[in-house]
């Protein structure tokens, strides 16, 4: 049934091809990494086939042990042989410590230790929430190798470094059926993640049925909600997978759906429609009224009856207070009450609120907004604000989870997230200047497409070897920035991880002015500023110290589904979702992005294979619908080059055509990419390479193969763009790419070679890659950044 085998090389089966060595992530195909991971100095492996026995001790996992066979199964394309009773010597052998309640909870136990050896695999864990895991680890494992399906011989001893790691759904501003909601459940539990937040009113829609206040269900949902009952089997599918379920209500704003269905609970009259913008809304639950709290209680009781997580989310963020302000008896409330303002009152809500919480014996989480010193300690807070307000609220004692930096709804590179530190970092005297040093700061303003625009000002010093510096966005913290290079006397540019993403500013001096771009992930946004006098002052990070960070839980991916629908819910999740995971489970120092983009290349095939996501399947499902009849390997190819544009530049352009509501339509190419091409990444490192070392044929032969396959692929996604008017937007796109194309299959050659251009030609080239950069039909001709790396080598000095 099993036998050993040992490899004196590393076979592209077993382990990844290329695959560099880092430190401490290694070369096996894991994500999350473990927290210890040893191999032995002879790399054997442990060969397996279709009579593979699997035995378990210690506690029933209902059908975890026939899924395990049933995805192994998949990844090898097995007919398993029945196993009938306890294997005398099993291939898999399962020891549970302790039988523990089959519904998880905050403080559960998820640690386990995998051993795999030539006498079998031996899985212990203390409880069945480790045992879970552990099955997740044994199944990434698998291997298809040149001879044989195989397992490395590896010892691996695993926990989490933090207890909360979850993924928000909403369900409100587009309805997702529970199918797609058990898939994504799946996918979660792969990745190691253990809380599904289940966002279930906002002010597009109600999705919860009450039976105490059914004309929530009937006025505010558009037919689409969830019976108590589908409710319920969610939480038990769950719990079945290790996860928990923690419903979010939202209150007091966000409250549209409440105000159509009862007007009478809000704090102004009305009358209200189902409201189908996007938005920070009017719409208030008035905090004065005793039905307020009825309501509360009732739907409160409702979800205790359905959910059995102790935590319990009632939203409290993006409060608008015009209403309250408006209102005569809310004011003489306030005076009577001696609530100084909004948030006061606001407070005072979530005080009454909490205590009907803690009759249903349940603790509250809200977003940034419900913290107030007068809420005891037992809350928690989500942050949405950043690291700093988390940082805050752990210096005073409070828990909190960090969901900034980790939108899944937004298009964002993989390392963006992946640099993504839950507790906030100081800056490590990257802002003490010195004597020495000589210093230039810079004011800034970078309007958006909708909003206020981003301002504040950032200062570059140049110390005895090398540049540092450090930006001030106002209101916010000051950051220190990364990789600064002057690309010319008068032009600079640097990055930095931000709210908005990651952000590199291109920009050029004249005359003490400034002037450039921010590249807001892979959209420029462009800036006007000017040379101050002096270094301004900023506000330091908020950072906790060691005790203060134990009141850091861990983090949420979000997906607000104002962009999403359940068509391309995979596309935004997976496999994006893995690398939050391993922020959130791994070690801090597992953070080397070469490495975690090799694997993750494996888990994203893995993931589609064995778990059964979809990110792959609704791409092509998608490029099916806008081919119309056609191939779609055309779409396949014009995709390589084209990403999403990211941040919020989609639905601002939304916002500015008008078309910043439930109804768009989100059949886009757009909406068909991932958020970042591979291939662009790729085409990255190549020109990087070649222009390190013009010799490197290899990466000019790999830069010239993808140009031309690009410049083959026109004709036919031309067909396509004429073929189907949803795709007919993309035409010009496609025309832009096989221009790029050409320029680089120029440019390759001429780097190779050393070349240079005179001022007047690099001048024309550029001119053409600004031009290709803009956004068009909400997606970004991608490749334009390594055409930017190339051209750059070219410039005479």
């Amino acid at each position: 049934m099993l036998k050993t085998v040992r490899y004196s090389v590393l076979t592209t089966g077993l382990l990844l091809s290329g695959f560099a060595l880092a430190t401490p992530a290694g070369d096996l195909p894991l994500m999350p990494w473990p927290a210890q991971l040893e191999r032995p100095a002879t790399q054997g492996a442990l060969v397996l086939n279709n009579q593979l026995t699997i035995n378990l001790r210690g506690d029933d996992l209902g059908e975890a042990v026939t899924r395990l066979r049933e995805r192994i199964s998949r990844q090898t394309g097995w007919e398993m042989m029945p196993q009938n009773g306890p294997a005398k010597t099993p291939t898999i052998d399962i020891v549970i410590a302790r039988k523990v309640p089959a519904v998880p909870r905050p403080d559960s136990d998820e640690s386990y230790k995998l051993v795999v050896d030539e006498s079998g695999i031996k899985l212990t864990a203390n409880t069945r929430f480790g045992a879970l895991h552990g099955m997740e680890t044994l199944l990434q494992l698998i291997q298809n190798g040149p001879n044989n399906t195989a397992i490395p011989y590896v010892t691996i001893d695993d926990a989490p470094r933090f207890p909360w790691r979850g993924v928000l759904l909403d369900s409100a501003r587009h309805f997702l059926p529970v199918e797609d909601i058990k898939r994504q459940l799946d996918g979660m539990a792969a990745a190691k993640l253990n809380v599904f937040h289940w966002h279930l009113s906002d002010d597009q829609g109600w999705r919860f049925a009450s039976t105490r206040y059914p004309k929530l269900q009937q006025l505010a949902s558009d037919g689409k909600f969830y019976t108590p009952a589908q409710m319920k089997d969610v939480v038990r599918y769950a719990a079945e997978r290790g996860i928990r379920v923690v419903p979010e209500i939202d209150m007091p704003g966000h409250a549209s759906a409440i105000a159509v269905a009862y007007p009478e609970l809000m704090s102004a009259p009305g009358p209200y429609e189902m409201e189908r913008h996007w938005g920070v809304l009017k719409p208030v639950l008035d905090p004065t009224k005793d039905a307020t709290y009825t309501f509360a209680d009732a739907i409160v009781g409702e979800l205790t009856a359905i959910f059995p997580d102790p935590y319990l989310h009632i939203g409290g963020d993006e409060v608008d207070d015009t209403q309250w302000k408006n209102n005569p008896a809310i004011q003489k409330f306030m005076q009577d009450n001696k609530l100084a303002d909004s948030h006061a009152l606001q407070a005072y809500f979530n005080r009454k609120l909490e205590t009907i919480l803690e009759k249903h014996h349940r603790q509250m989480v809200g977003w940034d907004e419900i913290y107030h010193p007068d809420l005891p300690k037992s809350i928690l807070i989500q942050s949405w604000q950043g690291q700093d307000a988390l940082g805050e609220v752990a210096k005073n004692g409070y828990k909190g989870i960090l969901s900034t930096g980790f939108y899944l709804d937004q298009p964002q590179s993989a390392a963006y997230h992946y640099r993504n530190e839950i507790v906030p970092q100081g800056l490590n005297g990257v802002d003490n200047i010195s004597d020495a040093d000589s210093a230039q700061s810079w004011t800034f303003t970078m309007p958006r497409l909708k909003g206020s625009p981003v301002e504040g000002s950032f200062t570059l010093v140049k110390g005895s070897q090398e540049w540092r510096g450090f930006i001030d966005f106002k209101g916010k913290s000051r950051r220190a920035v990364d990789d600064i290079e002057w690309l010319s006397p008068d032009q600079v540019t640097f990055t930095v991880d931000t709210w908005m993403g990651e952000t590199r500013p291109v920009l050029s001096i004249h005359d003490d002015r400034l002037k450039g771009y921010f590249l807001v992930g892979n959209v420029r946004y462009p800036i006007t500023g000017e040379r101050l006098d002096d270094v301004p002052p900023g506000i330091q990070p908020v950072v906790p110290d060691e005790a203060q960070q134990k009141n850091l839980l861990g983090g949420e991916a979000a997906l607000w589904a104002e962009n999403i629908v359940a068509p391309v819910l995979d596309i935004r999740l997976w496999p994006r979702g893995f690398v939050v995971a391993e922020r959130l489970w791994s070690a801090k120092d597992v953070n080397d992005t070469d490495n975690m983009y090799q694997r993750l290349q494996a888990i994203d095939g893995w993931s589609t294979v064995s778990v059964g996501l979809q990110q792959h399947t609704q791409q092509l499902a998608q490029f099916t619908r806008l081919a119309n009849g056609g191939g779609t390997l055309a779409l396949q190819i014009l995709a390589q080059a084209i990403e999403p544009a990211q941040y919020y530049t989609r639905q601002h352009l939304k916002f500015q055509a008008g078309n910043y509501h439930q109804f768009e339509p989100l059949n886009r190419f757009a909406d068909a990419l991932p958020a970042e091409s591979n291939t662009v990444r790729h085409l990255n490192e190549w020109a990087e390479n070649l222009v390190s070392d013009a010799e490197d044929n290899e990466s000019a032969d790999a830069l010239r193969h993808v140009f031309t396959r690009w410049q083959n692929n026109t004709a036919d996604v031309l067909l396509l763009t004429d073929g189907n008017y949803q795709l007919s937007t993309m035409k010009p796109v496609a025309l832009q790419v096989d221009k790029l194309a050409a320029l680089g299959l120029r440019l390759t050659d001429l780097v190779a070679r050393q070349g240079t251009l005179d001022d007047k030609e690099y001048a024309s080239i550029q001119a053409q890659l600004d031009e290709a950069a803009k956004t068009q039909d909400e997606v970004v001709i991608a490749a334009v950044y390594p055409l930017e790396t190339l051209l750059r080598a070219t410039r005479i000095e």
